[in-house]
């Protein structure tokens, strides 16, 4: 694995280009969290992207541009309230869903008419991207369900030696995943909450319906039952009215503002001092990690008011906060 800390940007960019066109898989930062990258319509270098990450191949993945007419490659034409959408957060923490064209290889959109686009803001990608001369197919660039990597030492710390390449380009700005939101239907629909708020969307294109259910063959990424979760069990509810329970055990606490409890936590981590939703968005991720590595028995997780980014923030504890039967089985 090579970690590349730009010390010669443009170098770096220029043979991060070459492995993808060649290729290869190269994590890359964005504004949201790091990317695992690949050329999009290239099924075998798509494929690398699942078996690295051990993501199940019904997942579908969002495909990065770097300029709007690259969606002509990639989708039918545009609906309006799309284009406006895009005219005005583009780039940006925003995910599209369209109607794909047939150029665009099934293991990318798991099969589904449909693709996930988005153009990220962030200097480094879009000068990958444009280099790499393709649309880069990329989740995040870790294991699959696990806490997704905003900085390249999260990548390297969970996928080192398989990836060909780690560009380092700092913290990512956000922290969150993009928000998604699906022109397939009659109407908008958000598909994920994320580093767009849905109140910014609504005051563009208006109302838009919500389907946030669960998923076990999901229509877009990030909605499964049990995703960007640690190795040590979160709970985000109920926990407060029997907090006594936990006075004997090794207990770490993921606190929204300040510590407000007189309880002898193992370990706190406060996302925003200040109650400030953005700063707590970009702090979530990170924070977990840091929590998961002590060895807790168990983290609990104060709730944030579900309004603009603290609607993504919640999604993304109460989908980390999910146990599946393969954890319950590994324990007993």
């Amino acid at each position: 694995m090579n970690l590349e800390e730009l010390n010669d940007p443009s170098e770096s960019i220029h043979r991060a280009a070459e492995i993808i066109r060649r290729g290869g898989v190269v994590a890359f930062p964005t504004e949201t969290v790091y990317g695992l990258g690949a050329n999009a319509f290239n099924p075998r270098a798509v494929a690398r992207i699942f078996e690295i990450k051990n993501r199940p191949h019904f997942d579908p993945l969002i495909v990065h541009i770097s300029e709007f007419e690259e969606m002509s490659k990639l989708a039918v034409p545009v609906p309006a309230d799309a284009r406006r959408l895009i005219e005005r957060c583009w780039p940006g923490p925003l995910t599209i869903v369209l109607f794909k064209k047939k150029e665009v290889p099934d293991i990318v959109t798991a099969g589904l008419p449909t693709v996930a686009i988005r153009m990220p803001k962030h200097s480094l990608a879009l000068s990958l991207i444009r280099e790499s001369c393709c649309p880069v197919a990329a989740p995040s660039a870790n294991p699959f369900g696990y806490v997704s990597p905003t900085t390249a030492e999260h990548v390297r710390e969970q996928l080192g030696e398989r990836v060909d390449l780690i560009l380092d380009g700092g913290p990512s700005a956000i922290g969150l995943e993009s928000t998604i939101i699906s022109f397939s239907g009659e109407k908008p629909i958000l598909l994920r909450p994320g580093g767009l708020s849905l109140e910014e969307i609504e005051s563009i294109i208006g109302k838009v319906e919500l389907n946030l259910s669960e998923e076990a063959a999901p229509a877009s990424p990030g909605r499964l039952p049990r995703h960007y979760a640690p190795r040590t069990p979160i709970v985000t509810e109920g926990w407060e009215k029997n907090l006594e329970a936990y006075r004997n055990g090794k207990i770490g606490f993921l606190a929204f503002r300040e510590n407000r409890l007189s309880f002898p936590f193992h370990h706190v981590e406060v996302l925003s001092p200040g109650g400030d939703l953005r700063e707590a968005a970009a702090n979530l991720f990170a924070a977990i990690r840091r929590l998961d590595a002590l060895n807790l028995e168990m983290i609990l997780a104060e709730t944030v008011p579900e309004v603009g980014l603290g609607r993504a923030i919640m999604d993304r504890l109460r989908r980390a906060s999910k146990r599946s039967e393969v954890d319950d089985a590994t324990q007993e």
